[in-house]
């Protein structure tokens, strides 16, 4: 039943990941800034790297610390800072606040799903899952706050 289980979430997890990389390129499609276009490609392609340690996970072939667990910045913009609507023509303050809150709420996802799970593997996975997701919130809300926020010749 365990094994039932973990299979379940990791399928659930694999659509998530599956969810975002296409979220990613359709906005990379929308964008018109070439900078803006290389991160959201690099933001795909780490989506599609997620799922494809989930798959590897799945069959035995990637152990769960095959995930890093390095320290995160977590500036909380997207916390603070109303979604952008992606109906509408954004611009790079934008695009850079979306996947913001599209990186936040697949955190939240992960961070939830292990809170409810018992001490062990799945639930280690999970949290680094989440971690990952929140360091690639880390980037791009310092993308957005060095594009909001240029700094200037007096400091």
């Amino acid at each position: 039943m365990k094994e039932k289980r973990l299979d379940s979430l990791i399928d659930i997890a694999i659509s998530k990941e599956e969810e975002a990389y296409n979220f990613y390129m359709n906005l990379h499609g929308r964008a018109g800034d070439k900078e803006v276009k290389d991160t959201l490609k690099f933001l795909a392609n780490e989506e599609k790297k997620h799922k494809e340690f989930l798959e590897g996970y799945r069959s035995g072939k990637m152990a769960s610390a095959s995930l890093g667990m390095g320290e995160m910045i977590d500036y909380r913009i997207a916390e603070h800072m109303e979604k952008p609507d992606l109906e509408k023509d954004m611009n790079t303050i934008d695009v850079y606040l979306v996947a913001a809150h599209k990186e936040l709420n697949a955190y939240n996802f992960y961070k939830t799903l292990a809170g409810i799970q018992p001490p062990g593997e799945v639930k280690d996975i999970l949290i680094r899952m989440a971690n990952e997701e929140l360091k690639h919130k880390e980037k791009v809300e310092y993308l957005y706050s060095n594009t909001a926020f240029p700094q200037t010749q007096g400091g």
